[in-house]
């Protein structure tokens, strides 16, 4: 069965989705900033990583539209991006009884 171009797109931001969603640090960064915003310095913080790790996995984050960030100032603070749960919820949900 050939996929049309849009169920491609959309199967192609899912595997990026659950790709960005396979790594331990990742979802641990997920569960912090899902109770709240937090600045990144605080976040990094509170996730005892290296500078470069942090930022490579927030990348990852933030690329994927999972996490959201603004920036205020000098700083920059990061949340959850509801939208993208959402959706990834009703993806799941087609799957289950």
């Amino acid at each position: 069965m050939d996929l049309d171009i849009n169920k491609r797109k959309e199967l192609v931001r899912y595997a990026r989705l659950f790709k960005a969603l396979s790594d331990e640090n990742r979802l641990r960064m997920i569960e912090l900033v899902a109770e709240k915003e937090y600045c990144a310095t605080d976040l990094h913080k509170m996730l005892d990583m290296g500078q470069s790790v942090f930022s490579h996995h927030m990348k990852k984050l933030t690329d994927a539209d999972i996490i959201d960030y603004r920036k205020s100032g000098k700083w920059v603070y990061y949340s959850i991006n509801q939208d993208t749960f959402e959706m990834i919820k009703g993806f799941l949900n087609q799957f289950s009884d």
